[in-house]
């Protein structure tokens, strides 16, 4: 190279020239910061001494990382209370969730007097797959079922899961007959959209139970109501096949 090559060497940074407006500005900033520090704790101008500024400058620095700590922690406490309230497998609230946010679903109806009722679902024969094809196979009709029921609810329905091979579906403004109405078309919707499983394609069928929330009753309770008329169908279900 010439010894009047001006071109960077590779890899080499830019040597930033010196801007003294640039750094007029910036210690014009720190001084007014200093300043309002100062006159917040009560420090008169003439015991302002460059050891009193360093130890404002000092102390801002250590107030700033503090609240940039904070905000961090918040940031991460929000992502652990998301995940805490996930479901495991299935993008969807799980259990605890699903319960106290349906909690105040049915306080706000029983309040406003708002028609509001559950659907719960239970999968069948999710042992027989799992004996048959592995508990892969049986995570994967799990996730398969998750997805179609949050496709195919309005965006003012609660949708969760209970654990297991069981999910339910809460929803405001339905009577018991329109949540009847919605269970049976979820669960054609299930029927209908096989899934598969290293190219075998498998029908896959629920069980349901329908129930209008009454005044007075807890989610607890109603969910009970729920599953037990979930239970009849998948009894009725067997007599059927049987």
């Amino acid at each position: 190279m010439r010894i009047n090559d001006t071109r960077p060497l590779a890899g080499a940074r830019p040597v930033r020239r010196y801007d003294p407006q640039a750094t007029s500005v910036s210690g014009a900033a720190n001084a007014r910061n200093i300043a309002d520090q100062a006159s917040v704790m009560g420090i008169p101008e003439e015991e302002m001494t460059p050891k009193v500024r360093a130890a404002i400058m000092t102390l801002m620095e250590e107030v700033e990382k503090v609240r940039r700590d904070l905000e961090m922690a918040q940031r991460r406490l929000a992502e652990l209370e998301q995940l805490a309230d996930q479901d495991g497998l299935v993008p969807m609230a799980n259990r605890r969730a699903f319960v106290r946010e349906m909690g105040r679903m049915l306080s706000f109806a029983n309040r406003y007097n708002i028609p509001t009722s559950i659907i719960y679902l239970d999968v069948n024969d999710l042992k027989r797959i799992n004996d048959d094809l592995g508990h892969s196979a049986g995570d994967a009709v799990i996730v398969h079922v998750g997805t179609l029921l949050k496709k195919h609810i309005r965006e003012s329905d609660l949708v969760g899961r209970l654990g297991g091979d069981e999910f339910a579906v809460v929803l405001p403004n339905a009577d018991e007959a329109a949540a009847q109405a919605k269970a049976s078309s979820l669960e054609t919707v299930i029927h209908d959209t096989p899934f598969v499983w290293e190219g075998k394609q498998i029908r896959i069928r629920v069980a349901y139970g329908a129930y209008c929330f009454k005044p007075g009753e807890d989610a607890v309770e109603a969910l009970a109501q729920a599953d037990r008329k979930m239970y009849d169908h998948k009894r009725l279900l067997k007599e059927a096949s049987g």
